[in-house]
C-alpha cells in the first residue's frame, strides 16, 4: 500500500544522503524511481541532489507552480513507477503536497518528501506544516547540537557569523549560513526566552 512519507530533521542530518540511499536500494532491485528537488536550490548544480559526503544524483525540478500530480501522473504513464523521492520538501506548497498525496491515493505511488521542518525563526516552513499534517509516516533524521543533545534547530549566522534573527524566511546556504542547534542552544544563541 502506497504511503506518503515525511523524513525531517535540521541542516546537517543526512535527509539528502537517506534518499540518495533508498532510491539506489530500490534502482538496485529494478524497480523505477523518480527525483525532485527544489528549483531555485542549486546548491550542488541545477536539477541534482547531492549530499555532504559526496554522492548525488540528477533529479528534475519543481517551483511553486508546478502541478506535481501531473508530473507523477505522466511519470505513471511513462512506465513502472515505484517510488516518488522529493528533496528540499520544506519547499513545496500546501497544495503541492496535497497533489502528492492525491497520487499516493489515487495512483498508489509512494512518495517519500525529505526536509526541514523549521527555519532559523523556529517557525515551519509551509510545506513541512502541510506533510506534518498528511503524511501517513513521519521520521526524524537526527542530528546533534555542538552540546551532543539532539539539535533540533537552527541558526543563520552571516559572513561573520554573528547570529541573524530576522530576514527572509528561505535563504539557500550551507555550513557557511546554517548552525544546527538544540533548543536552549538556538534560545541562547538568538536570545529567544
Amino acid at each position: 500500500m502506497a504511503k506518503l512519507y515525511f523524513h525531517y530533521s535540521t541542516m546537517n542530518a543526512g535527509k539528502s544522503t537517506l534518499l540518495l540511499q533508498a532510491s539506489h536500494n530500490y534502482r538496485e532491485r529494478g524497480m523505477a524511481t523518480y527525483l525532485m528537488t527544489a528549483r531555485h536550490d542549486d546548491r550542488v548544480g541545477a536539477g541534482r541532489i547531492g549530499s555532504r559526503i559526496g554522492i548525488g544524483a540528477e533529479a528534475d525540478t519543481y517551483g511553486p507552480d508546478d502541478d506535481l500530480f501531473a508530473r507523477l501522473e505522466g511519470e505513471r504513464d511513462r512506465g513502472p513507477l515505484h517510488c516518488a523521492f522529493v528533496d528540499e520538501a520544506q519547499f513545496l506548497t500546501a497544495a503541492q503536497v496535497w497533489q502528492l498525496a492525491r497520487a499516493v491515493d489515487d495512483l498508489g505511488v509512494p512518495v517519500m518528501c525529505y526536509g526541514l521542518r523549521v527555519d532559523f525563526q523556529g517557525r515551519l516552513f509551509p510545506g513541512s506544516a502541510t506533510l506534518l499534517a498528511l503524511a501517513d509516516e513521519m521520521r526524524e533524521v537526527r542530528t546533534i547540537c555542538h552540546c551532543g543533545k539532539k539539535a533540533t534547530m537552527v541558526v543563520r549566522q552571516d559572513a561573520e557569523g554573528r547570529v541573524l534573527t530576522e530576514g527572509a524566511q528561505v535563504q539557500i546556504g550551507g555550513n557557511e549560513t546554517y548552525v544546527s542547534l538544540c533548543r536552549r542552544h538556538w534560545r541562547a544563541a538568538t536570545g529567544a526566552s
